[in-house]
């Protein structure tokens, strides 16, 4: 039997690793932003040693940088590891979308055109946040309906990533992912064309990865209670 005092500990920390992460994902906290464990344990009512194994957790999985002296911060990954992370959606990518049936994409039906309508309702009202949120929630949602937790999960994790990779290297100009690309990989799936799919995804990821730059911006100071204070 699992102790109930454990099981709780690891639901809080879940909790912080959880409201960090969709922060970061959506780009509330941009790469370099301080996580000052105070601020923290006040912006989100926490114990500062349940913060502190949650921003380990975070620091395992390349999302947080922590230094010795200085504390935690959001990653800021290099053009290396930003390259390296889209090979591995890639291949993540790739393996969930060959294994989507075409009965799997009817049965989420209503889900996928309620998510695809979002998109395009976020791209209309131009709130950068919004669009970067609701088109990184597509790959999510495949990852989801795939029923292979173990690609859904490396996936969450790259999407996180990925998203520290747009707020520091994409232009401002270009959005981080199209509706219309989005549709037609739908559109494949529900026909079983799944080679097709793999195809219209893998050029999709090539285009994104092609539109970053090699520019930097660090992060300024925030007020982490506001930017932490609805997730």
């Amino acid at each position: 039997m699992s102790n109930p005092i454990t099981t709780a500990k690891q639901l809080e920390v879940q909790r912080i690793v959880d409201v960090l992460s969709k922060a970061i994902a959506q780009q509330r906290l941009r790469p370099g932003t301080r996580l000052v464990e105070s601020q923290l344990v006040e912006a989100l009512n926490a114990n500062r040693n349940h913060v502190q194994v949650a921003l380990q957790r975070l620091s395992m999985q390349r999302i947080v940088t922590i230094e010795p002296n200085r504390g935690a911060m959001v990653s800021q990954p290099t053009a290396k590891e930003a390259r390296e992370v889209f090979i591995a959606r890639r291949a993540i990518e790739r393996a969930i979308v060959e294994g989507l049936a075409p009965a799997c994409i009817r049965q989420n039906r209503q889900r996928i055109q309620t998510h695809l309508n979002g998109e395009r309702e976020a791209a209309k009202s131009e709130d950068r946040r919004a669009i970067v949120r609701e088109l990184s929630e597509f790959h999510l949602i495949l990852g989801e309906i795939s029923g292979n937790s173990v690609l859904s999960e490396i996936l969450s994790n790259l999407m996180v990533r990925s998203s520290l990779i747009v707020a520091l290297y994409q232009r401002a100009d270009v959005s981080s992912c199209q509706c219309d690309e989005h549709q037609a990989i739908i559109d494949a799936l529900e026909k079983g064309d799944n080679a097709h799919a793999v195809q219209l995804m893998q050029e999709h990821l090539d285009e994104l990865e092609r539109v970053l730059d090699l520019g930097d911006e660090a992060a300024g100071e925030i007020n982490l209670r506001q930017v932490l204070s609805d997730l």
